[in-house]
């Protein structure tokens, strides 16, 4: 019996560490669209779908800041 509470608690423990650090990534990675966008409200909602598109797109995770940052020079205020 002992042994299977430490299983449980491991793996619980596991899993608990691997939501968090993805949702941490998803945050960071938001904060970095949003911050292109300044206090721009279409604007935030522009790199938000750009965020959407290079994650669609695969970009990797070190070309995303570039990536972003030339999508928000593109950006037109239509």
């Amino acid at each position: 019996m002992d042994y299977f509470i430490i299983a449980v608690t491991t793996v619980a423990g596991l899993y608990f560490h691997g939501w968090l650090y993805v949702r941490i990534r998803r945050w960071t990675d938001r904060d970095l669209a949003l911050s292109f966008a300044g206090k721009d409200e279409q604007k935030r909602e522009f790199m938000l779908q750009r965020l959407e598109a290079a994650k669609a797109q695969k970009v990797k995770r070190k070309e995303l800041a570039a990536w972003l940052e030339r999508e928000a020079a593109g950006y037109s205020a239509a």
